[in-house]
């Protein structure tokens, strides 16, 4: 199947504004991804005939709303091919994914125990984990790169020992791009009886994901990455893990009885959503999962990848280029600087010719520590950009370089 791009574009309105009196080139992709009119329209709809609390009352709104929000449930159980929807839990977003499994599964780790991470993790995969050493004498364990931005798997094989209770890491970096060898990382942890819990977050936008066959514990990814709402993310669990979990927050929704001698638990997936949902953005992330699944994601990854191949080709010709992320099979982003000159200037002047891209540290400072370096420029690309966009980018990247 060839996509048209073009068909593609016309769903996205925002492309064709301007910035700075020039066509918008949006490359930041990486931190969030445009919505679809079919997306948004469906949010309109929503809140202008079925807007009403889920699973608490018996009137036809309620129950309309309930049917769509477990609609989405079962959709995104298909997406990952999860056993069941008792496994797929609501969040606000990745974040709040891996703080409901630090904070819930956590809750059973003990002084002396040791969790490993990767040094390319996302801020929102160190500072959960580090938060519980507020209560227990928790070792944390980093996994090392090598100059492609490759993880170091003797390490990490060798970073296992009696001690070791989780491992938790990303499948693809939102800094090098790197695809890492998740489910031959997730088969070494189980050697040791160790689960691990995968940061999907850039990785369900741009790649088929299978969690029965990686055989992961926890997998985690945000809806507004994959041309959805903003605030809404899952959390997929092994159904035999989350059931030995205490609750996340108390409140509605999350109870079958509440009385001041004690309270019972709803079963899953409902323990952990306590309160009202973001029911609305919930329910219209089904139709991004239709955008996805419509253009199919393996010609989505395709696209992407030609397009990280053109523009790297190109970008490697521009003097005192260094890009970060040289791994084999790595996503389509690109994360580089120009000699001495600092990312946010970099930002700042190619944003003055409508090309959007994202500076900084990215919330992986480790990382940039790493690398001996405060930041730098990213470039991510989606399904609805182009060729042209990539030259444009190119075009005004060369006018800026030579400024300096």
């Amino acid at each position: 199947m060839t996509l048209d791009i073009d068909k593609i574009r016309e769903q996205f309105p925002i492309l064709e504004r301007s910035v700075g009196n020039r066509r918008l080139v949006y490359l930041d992709n990486t931190a969030t991804s445009q919505t679809p009119s079919s997306v948004v329209d469906n949010i309109v709809s929503l809140y202008e005939h079925t807007k009403a609390n889920v699973h608490r009352g018996v009137h036809t709104l309620s129950q309309e709303a309930t049917d769509l929000q477990e609609h989405t449930r079962r959709r995104v159980r298909d997406y990952i091919n999860a056993a069941s929807e008792e496994e797929v839990i609501f969040t606000r977003g990745t974040t709040e994914a891996i703080n409901l499994v630090a904070s819930s599964y956590g809750d059973r780790f003990r002084d002396g125990d040791e969790i490993i991470l990767t040094v390319m993790e996302h801020h929102a995969n160190i500072v959960p984990w580090q938060l519980l050493q507020r209560h227990h004498d928790i070792k944390i364990r980093v996994v090392d790169i090598n100059d492609r931005g490759e993880l170091d798997l003797e390490q990490y094989r060798s970073l296992f020992n009696e001690r070791t209770v989780f491992a938790s890491f990303a499948h693809v970096s939102n800094v090098l791009g790197t695809v890492n060898p998740v489910k031959e990382m997730i088969a070494i942890a189980h050697s040791h009886g160790v689960p691990v819990l995968v940061d999907g977050a850039q990785a369900t936008p741009h790649l088929a994901v299978d969690v029965r066959d990686l055989d992961c514990d926890f997998y985690v990814f945000s809806s507004h990455k994959m041309y959805g709402p903003t605030g809404v993310g899952v959390l997929y669990g092994r159904r035999s893990l989350l059931e030995t979990m205490p609750p996340y927050q108390g409140g509605g929704e999350m109870i079958k009885h509440v009385c001041f001698s004690g309270t019972t638990f709803a079963d899953l997936p409902f323990r952990f959503e306590a309160g009202t949902p973001d029911f609305i953005d919930i329910a219209a992330f089904a139709k991004a999962l239709d955008f996805i699944e419509a253009a199919g994601i393996e010609n989505i990854r395709r696209h992407e990848e030609e397009l990280l191949a053109y523009t790297t080709a190109k970008l490697i010709e521009i003097p005192d280029v260094r890009i970060y992320g040289t791994a084999p099979g790595k996503s389509a982003v690109i994360s580089f600087n120009v000699g001495a000159v600092h990312n946010y200037d970099i930002g700042l002047l190619l944003d003055k010719l409508g090309v959007a891209v994202r500076t900084g540290h990215h919330c992986a400072q480790p990382l940039m520590e790493r690398l001996g370096i405060p930041g730098t420029v990213r470039a991510s690309f989606a399904v609805y950009n182009t060729r042209e966009e990539a030259d444009m980018f190119i075009d005004a990247l060369k006018r800026v370089a030579a400024m300096f």
